[in-house]
């Protein structure tokens, strides 16, 4: 349950235009990218664990629960095996195409059907399963989803190599408990008190940028008022 605490939350007239584009978007995109999406669904139909999607619950708008779609890239049984619900960069828990799916961010495409059905936003504070939300401290879990979640987000296009990251480290649950999240919980803070359709398209063209030029990150030359890095 969510506690009723002060924050700049977005006007009304914000997000009913962010709702409106949102189902713009997600319905062009859905017919653009087809030739993309049905070869992946085939060719998961025949690989790997056979299986196309992954259900999995993640907190949402107002901190309620939903189900996020995503094209099916690890062993069914992946968060009883390993590392839990932490990704390394080379997981033996990643089917071979699920790794290129991963890389290139097709997997994320499916959550185009969560925009449609209102569940996200093509762009907002990333929507994380409950162990990891619970990683952020009081303040940022009562604020984080006074916007709905999205696709991509201002803490996406900042960490667009996490797996690289945490794989790097030498205690990987450290590093995100002690590096990642309390910067990604600032920066979805910042983005909440920034939300504006332009900031929207800004992020939308970082991570289309981010995905061709993965070494040449632009973040900070467009939004040069983000919270200062401790690491």
């Amino acid at each position: 349950m969510i506690q009723a605490v002060y924050v700049n939350t977005p006007s009304g007239m914000y997000k009913s235009i962010k709702r409106l584009l949102d189902i713009i978007i997600a319905g062009i995109a859905l017919v653009i990218l087809s030739p993309i999406l049905l070869p992946v669904i085939i060719i998961l139909l025949f690989t790997g664990e056979k299986e196309v999607f992954y259900f999995q619950k993640r907190i949402g708008y107002l901190n309620k629960p939903f189900d996020i779609y995503k094209f099916a890239t690890m062993l069914k049984n992946s968060p009883n095996i390993g590392t839990a619900e932490i990704t390394l960069r080379n997981d033996p828990r990643v089917t071979a195409f699920g790794k290129f799916l991963r890389m290139s961010k097709i997997n994320e495409l499916p959550q185009i059907i969560n925009v449609l059905k209102g569940d996200m936003s093509i762009v907002g504070p990333r929507p994380l399963m409950p162990v990891s939300y619970n990683i952020y401290n009081d303040e940022v879990k009562q604020k984080i989803y006074f916007s709905k979640p999205g696709i991509t987000g201002i803490g996406s296009v900042v960490f667009r190599d996490e797996e690289k990251i945490v794989s790097d480290a030498s205690d990987p649950k450290a590093a995100y408990t002690n590096i990642i999240y309390p910067y990604k919980g600032q920066l979805e803070l910042w983005y909440l008190e920034n939300a504006s359709v332009l900031t929207d398209f800004k992020i939308i063209f970082l991570t289309g940028w981010s995905i061709l030029f993965p070494k040449n990150n632009l973040t900070e030359k467009f939004f040069k008022n983000l919270p200062a890095r401790s690491f």
